[in-house]
């Protein structure tokens, strides 16, 4: 694979993911400061259904890179899903054919289940340089360029997800898919994707999430 083949795949070049998005039916949300898309029932109610499925079957506490001594920062559960599952290759082909972004530079697909109470609080999806766990979680494939999340359902209140820099709030609906590039134009990493899931209200929140990286993923 070239380098500019790689960086287009990857999506460290920007320029071909932004136009494979900018087609009827997704919404890229007005903002010279970040790149942020919105597309509604991405996904439909039986795949959403078995994913939410699979991340209650393998959820667990979530966790933080670097941690900030806060211990309400994160609250929510993580899944692991399994990469061979044929309902996870589904959804890795549809975010791989909407965004362009390739599979080999994906992490593996990651659930996410919120409680009533349980937030994640502010932060970006990208690793600090200077934290003291950088290394270990970007030597090998560098850091994330793109995050892909999809709510899997409709809690009954909060749970949205919002972007403090650019005051946008996307509220939870069940199938919609948000997408954003996690570095600015020049390919610095981007502050301004610092983004909240706030504190679900009523019920519970399902969310799945997909980052790529500047490298294959090992």
């Amino acid at each position: 694979m070239t380098d500019s083949s790689s960086a287009s795949s990857s999506g460290l070049d920007p320029a071909p993911i932004l136009a494979r998005l900018g087609v009827p039916g997704v919404q890229r949300v007005p903002s010279p400061k970040l790149d942020l898309f919105v597309k509604r029932d991405f996904l439909p109610p039986d795949l959403c259904a078995a994913l939410i499925a699979r991340i209650d079957a393998v959820r667990r506490p979530s966790t933080i890179s670097d941690s900030n001594g806060d211990a309400a920062y994160r609250t929510s559960e993580t899944g692991d899903l399994d990469a061979a599952d044929p309902v996870v290759l589904d959804v890795e082909a549809r975010i791989a054919a909407l965004t362009g972004l390739a599979g080999a530079h994906g992490e593996p697909l990651q659930g996410q289940r919120y409680a009533v109470g349980q937030e994640f609080k502010g932060h970006t999806d990208y690793f600090e340089p200077t934290g003291v766990d950088y290394d270990r979680y970007c030597s090998v494939a560098g850091n994330r360029t793109w995050t892909v999340m999809v709510y899997l359902n409709t809690p009954g209140a909060g749970g949205a997800t919002r972007f403090k820099a650019i005051d946008k709030i996307v509220p939870a609906e069940a199938g919609k898919l948000l997408a954003w590039n996690n570095r600015r134009a020049d390919g610095s990493l981007n502050p301004a994707t610092l983004h909240h899931g706030m504190k679900v209200r009523q019920g519970v929140k399902y969310v799945i999430t997909k980052w790529f990286r500047e490298r294959e993923w090992r």
